[in-house]
Formats: structure tokens, sequence, C-alpha cells
């Protein structure tokens, strides 16, 4: 008897748990664990920005909510800013290439950032989560859980430090300060960008990379990308001290505050001096 054929959908889901079990899935299960994300009953809307990052965290969770002894609900959330017909085509493909029930919504994002001006990146980004919050809320979700990665939050450390003149990064999950009740979660906290890149290559996906109406008018926008800087940054620094990366992140978990000379309260945004307490 021929070897019944499994649906591309369900291979894709499977390599998570199994080629990818040591690189993903522990990493992905070990953030949600450590930093407590998943709560009993929690109705969570997996935003889907239709990259490799976001879609693979909709596997991830459907996956987990599979096999969970914690019960909990997902919303598979997609918002349209105003993507090109070709892009919003590669999200629609892609989600019934893995078998997500996609709830798609339009906004204007892209068109407002184009016609404000100023810094479109951190203005889109705004946007995005308040857009997002808001339509979640209104499914009836109580968190959206976002695709950022272990790259992210490093590099976002040493970008806060050389551009910004402070110390901070993202952290696994953070209160909204707009819409209460609501909560944002990042359970691939700890899984790397490469692996991600590794396991879209392995099950011949291709995913929207920029899809930004900006970087389509303007190719040097993603060229002059601080993050793009930073990435390259530790890049030619792992040439020399491989577990670099490994040791920024471990540090986020390490800080020694008797060695800090200011910080800032968490609550209050206060600013405090190492001579208060000298």
């Amino acid at each position: 008897m021929a070897e019944r054929k499994l649906e591309k959908h369900i291979l894709v889901q499977r390599s998570i748990i199994k080629k990818y079990r040591k690189t993903i899935w522990n990493g992905f299960i070990s953030a949600v664990q450590e930093y407590e994300l998943i709560k009993e009953n929690d109705k969570i809307a997996v935003c889907i920005s239709g990259g490799k990052d976001s879609m693979m965290l909709a596997c991830c969770m459907r996956q987990l909510q599979q096999f969970s002894k914690v019960p909990f609900s997902l919303v598979f959330l997609v918002m349209d800013p105003g993507y090109n017909k070709e892009n919003r085509e590669l999200i629609e493909k892609n989600a019934k290439t893995l078998n997500l029930d996609v709830h798609i919504f339009e906004s204007d994002i892209f068109e407002v950032t184009d016609r404000v001006g100023g810094s479109p990146c951190y203005l889109c980004a705004r946007m995005r989560r308040g857009c997002l919050y808001s339509k979640a809320k209104e499914l009836g979700c109580n968190k959206i859980a976002l695709g950022h990665h272990f790259n992210d939050v490093i590099e976002t450390v040493l970008m806060s430090m050389m551009y910004s003149s402070e110390i901070k990064t993202m952290l696994p999950k953070l209160h909204s300060t707009n819409f209460e009740g609501m909560e944002l979660i990042r359970p691939l906290y700890k899984v790397k960008e490469k692996d991600i890149i590794s396991w879209a290559e392995y099950n011949g996906l291709k995913f929207l990379q920029c899809a930004c109406k900006m970087t389509e008018k303007n190719a040097d926008i993603e060229l002059l990308s601080k993050r793009k800087e930073i990435k390259q940054l530790i890049a030619d620094i792992k040439k020399e001290n491989p577990e670099v990366d490994d040791s920024i992140f471990r540090s986020l978990h390490n800080v020694n505050l008797a060695t800090i000379p200011g910080w800032r309260d968490r609550d209050s945004g206060e600013l405090h001096s190492f001579l208060e307490k000298y």
C-alpha cells in the first residue's frame, strides 16, 4: 500500500517540532513559560504582517494550542495597510498554504504616513500597533502576539545606545497604555532569525520582505536603515566572538544596577542617580 502523502501545511507544521525542535520550538516554549505569556482562557490575536516571522509565529501558536494543557483561543489577524495587489495576494496564498484561517481588515496607514512625512517607519509602526489593538479588542481578544524575535531584541539594545543615548529593548510582554485590559506578547523572544530563515527555506516558503510603499518609491530608505547597520555590526563581531549575540541577550537579564550611574523609574519615568544613595 502506497504511503499517504501529507498535505503541505501538515509537513510545515511538523517541521517545527521535528527538524527545528531544538532551534525554534524549544526557544518558543521556553519564552512562553519563562515570561508567563499565556494564561488560561486567553484569547490571543496573532498579528500576521505577511513576513516570515509572523507567519511562523502563527504556526507555533497553533501547534501549542493543540497540545497545551492551558486552554486558550486564537485569532489570526491580518491588517492590510495599503499593500499592492501582488503583496496582498501573496499573504492570502501563504495563509491558504499554511491552512491559517485569517481575519483580514484594511486600513489607510500607508497613505497617511506618505502624506504626513517625517519618519515614516516610526509613524507606521505606532499606527499599526494601535489598529491591531483596536481590531483585536473588537474581536474579543485580550492579547496580541507579535513576531519580534531574538535578533530584534538585541539589535534594539544597540540601536538605543548608539542613536538614542539610552539603554532599553523590547520586553517579552507589556500592558497596553491606550487599550485597557489589552496586553502585547512576543513568543519568539528566544528564537533566532537565522533559524526562522532556515525553516522558511526548508519548507520552500516565500514570504513578504518589506512591503512598505515608501520603500517602493525610494529604495535608499531601506539601505539607510539603522537596524541594518546594527545587524552588520553584530555579524562582524561574531566573526571574532561567535557567542556575542547570546551574551548581549543574557546581559539584559543580568543588569547590575549597583554599577549604573543613572536609571529611569519604570512606573513614574523619573530619572535617578547613584548619588542618591552614595
